[in-house]
């Protein structure tokens, strides 16, 4: 039977039960992995480089194909995020609506690209291709709240106000 893993390099206590119960409950079988990845994800609030050798081992699987699934699916982090996360979709009609000119105003006024976080841990931005909205186009979720139908300064406006005053 596999063993816990070890403590994180960074000595805290990362929480393994819930990754080791989630390969437990498909018998450390591979195609556990997409599973494995949400627990590893809700637990640690993103996939580094140790949990995803961690999981390839446990899993018997190639650390590039646990890495290639990771890094295909938007779902997953592999840096921890800010406090607040915006994400931004970039699907074709958000596109055409100017999703594009929302990042560049991210880019300017926070210095951010999308899958940074900003040096004061406050706020993550994130791109998608599409959330699947595209009748609110342009859309942006903040912190998991769907806004949409909004020009870009107005856009704009409202992640100003939910970053000033979100709690």
């Amino acid at each position: 039977m596999p063993t816990s893993a070890p403590p994180h390099p960074s000595g805290e206590n990362r929480p393994w039960r819930s990754v080791d119960q989630a390969m437990q409950r498909h018998d450390y079988r591979p195609d556990a992995l997409i599973e494995t990845l949400h627990a590893a994800q809700d637990a640690f609030g993103y996939l580094d480089g140790e949990t995803l050798a961690y999981i390839a081992a446990k899993l018997r699987l190639p650390p590039a194909k646990v890495f290639g699934v990771a890094t295909f699916y938007n779902h997953f982090s592999h840096k921890p995020k800010g406090e607040h996360t915006l994400v931004v979709c970039t699907g074709t009609a958000c596109h055409v609506k100017g999703t594009d000119r929302v990042l560049a105003w991210v880019r300017d006024r926070y210095g951010l690209l999308p899958g940074e976080t900003t040096a004061d841990n406050r706020l993550s931005l994130v791109e998608v291709r599409c959330v699947g909205a595209c009748a609110l186009a342009p859309v942006i979720l903040t912190d998991g709240d769907v806004i949409g139908k909004r020009g870009v300064e107005e856009t704009t406006a409202v992640i100003e106000e939910w970053l000033h005053h979100a709690p």
